[in-house]
């Protein structure tokens, strides 16, 4: 018994499927507990800052028209992400409830750009694409913030926690 035990503990640790994708997962930024990458929040980020460049130069109002939306499985198709078939796969195999909850998130920021980028069509003052620009903003930021917390898995009862802490 005691040299099977020896031989055992002696042994490297087997590595296992969901151990080897993870690591993959890991090694391409992507989270192996939600099959999410942040990456996608830089289509976001993208926007918002075009948004924050409007109060100082109005001209660029027409830069942050030209964002179009863009789904998960497009921005990185459309991507150099040198593991943009890994992210999309590994979006499709996510848990469906954490998948939800982001595509619901992103979808609101889609909403949100792209109703404000109409409107921003239809407006011919920069102060009313200022206001607008800046209102934008406000209502983005945070959905940015939650939605990087759903990919990297962070629960609301996490951050009441750290709040409550605070």
């Amino acid at each position: 018994m005691t040299s099977t035990a020896a031989i055992a503990g002696s042994s490297p640790r087997p590595t296992y499927p969901d151990e080897a994708r993870a690591a993959l997962l890991r090694a391409a930024n992507i989270n192996p507990r939600t099959g999410l990458a942040t990456d996608y929040l830089n289509h976001f980020n993208e926007a918002i800052m075009l948004l924050e460049m409007v109060p100082d130069l109005p001209e660029c109002a027409s830069d942050f028209l030209e964002w179009q939306p863009l789904s998960y499985a497009e921005h990185f198709t459309a991507s150099n992400f040198r593991a943009r078939d890994l992210a999309i796969e590994a979006y499709q195999m996510a848990d469906a409830g954490i998948r939800a909850e982001f595509d619901q998130l992103t979808d609101s920021m889609t909403k949100i750009l792209t109703e404000v980028g109409s409107a921003m069509r239809q407006l011919h003052q920069d102060k009313s694409r200022v206001a607008l620009a800046e209102q934008a903003i406000v209502w983005v930021k945070p959905l940015v913030m939650q939605t990087a917390g759903v990919i990297n898995g962070a629960a609301e009862a996490d951050v009441d926690g750290i709040m409550a802490g605070a």
